[in-house]
């Protein structure tokens, strides 16, 4: 016999239902045709992954300002750099190109 496959957004639809809690495992096993056993599994599942939502909005506020540190870093080293090479011209009596 196959085994049923549920998708990821039929289970978290099953989930809401089940956090809910105006139904009993019983009764939404009943109407969605998944064992009550899966759906203790599913919900504790999403219940272990919750924190983890949370920490990759955390991961990626911090992805982006590490990348706006970088970005202003190497402004300031092409900053300097600049100066440094028209100093450099202006030392060695190069015209800089018009």
């Amino acid at each position: 016999m196959m085994r049923k496959q549920y998708t990821a957004a039929f289970k978290a639809k099953v989930v809401q239902e089940l956090l809910k809690e105006e139904k009993t495992i019983a009764q939404i096993a009943l109407e969605y045709e998944v064992h009550p056993t899966q759906l203790k599994n599913w919900r504790a599942q999403a219940l272990e992954g919750l924190p983890s939502l949370f920490e990759k909005q955390d991961s990626t506020a911090d992805l982006k300002a590490a990348y706006e540190k970088q970005l202003t870093d190497l402004y300031d080293e092409i900053g300097k750099l600049t100066t440094q090479v028209a100093w450099l011209k202006k030392k060695s009596g190069i015209e800089p190109p018009l």
